[in-house]
């Protein structure tokens, strides 16, 4: 994996999907270490590799199970990491206010680590996120444009930068 840093947005290329979940496994290291909430949203079409960052991000903080989407059930809890990580899909969402009925403010205190694959359906609802992950198809591999929105973002995405650029040297 190679890494284009700025100041809050790192572009990496993934080859593959093992890749896909390196990326993953390395923002969820950061993100343990930083010891705060998160809120990570992540955009790109069907098949972009959403469901593998996840995946990648999950097993990072010590999951061994399997990692499913939660298509159907728009939230999977992984209560028992340290801290608890909360996975939501929200692809199926019909209406924003939906996600109010289901209690999602809660989901957002404490430590809680909360992944949103396509985020923009909570519009509304959802609070703004600390760092975007957008997946886009690179030839025959993926494009991850990692950006920090919140300043606790922002250092996590510097610090991936930073480690994306050295683990590519």
């Amino acid at each position: 994996m190679s890494a284009v840093s700025g100041p809050q947005e790192a572009a990496v290329f993934l080859p593959d999907e093992q890749a896909t979940e390196t990326l993953g496994g390395n923002l969820a290291s950061l993100a343990f270490a930083a010891g705060e909430h998160l809120m990570i949203c992540l955009q790109g079409d069907l098949g972009m590799g959403k469901t593998t960052f996840s995946r990648g991000f999950i097993r990072g903080l010590g999951h061994e199970g399997a990692v499913k989407s939660p298509t159907y059930t728009l939230v999977e809890p992984y209560e028992h990491l340290q801290p608890p990580v909360y996975h939501f899909d929200l692809y199926r969402l019909a209406d924003p206010e939906e996600l109010e009925y289901m209690g999602i403010r809660d989901y957002f205190r404490d430590r809680n680590l909360c992944l949103i694959e396509w985020a923009e359906r909570g519009t509304g609802i959802l609070p703004p996120p600390d760092i975007e992950v957008s997946l886009s198809r690179h030839g025959e591999g993926r494009t991850a444009r990692v950006r920090g929105l919140s300043v606790t973002g922002r250092q996590l995405v510097n610090e991936l930068a930073a480690l994306e650029s050295a683990s590519g040297e």
